[in-house]
């Protein structure tokens, strides 16, 4: 399981008071209002950073850090990660999962047939989950109570029924 989830992603910087422009990668942008700090991720390095101030333009999060007053002071981490401690992430209800936590998963039909858990497509009623399986290529399985039988994060194991048309 991974220790950090990402919240956002720097897109730009907003004024020359050291404001960035965060494109939020969380189900509820909200929570940063609730956040006092997240960790700001490049290839390099990684950079605990206290939240100052949070505003909302359209659909970006507009977040000032402690310290950072100065355009120059940020600019070079466009594009870089925010993430935060999975003990600072927002709970989960049940049967619900962090969607780092589902990707690369072993997926196995009630038939038998072995895959991994690709990718995680956000459509406006469910996820669908996009598994690469050995033998039948990739499949698109929504997920819904009828086709998701179990989740095993801790084994990173994931059991599914196929419903008739999804095989291809």
């Amino acid at each position: 399981m991974e220790q950090f989830l990402q919240v956002g992603v720097i897109s730009s910087t907003h004024g020359i008071r050291g404001e960035v422009k965060v494109f939020p990668t969380t189900n509820d942008p909200g929570r940063f209002q609730k956040l006092k700090q997240v960790i700001l991720t490049t290839e390099k390095e990684q950079i605990p950073l206290e939240i100052q101030n949070v505003r909302f333009s359209k659909q970006f999060v507009i977040v000032k850090f402690k310290g950072i007053d100065n355009i120059n002071d940020i600019e070079k981490y466009k594009g870089a990660s925010l993430l935060v401690a999975r003990e600072d992430a927002v709970k989960l209800e049940q049967d619900e999962y962090y969607i780092a936590d589902l990707l690369n998963m072993e997926v196995v039909t009630d038939e038998g047939e072995k895959g991994i858990l690709m990718d995680v497509i956000e459509t406006g009623a469910n996820e669908v989950y996009v598994v690469e399986f050995e033998t039948l290529g990739e499949i698109l399985i929504p997920a819904i109570r009828d086709c998701i039988l179990n989740v095993d994060v801790e084994a990173g194991s994931m059991q599914v029924h196929l419903l008739e048309g999804l095989k291809g």
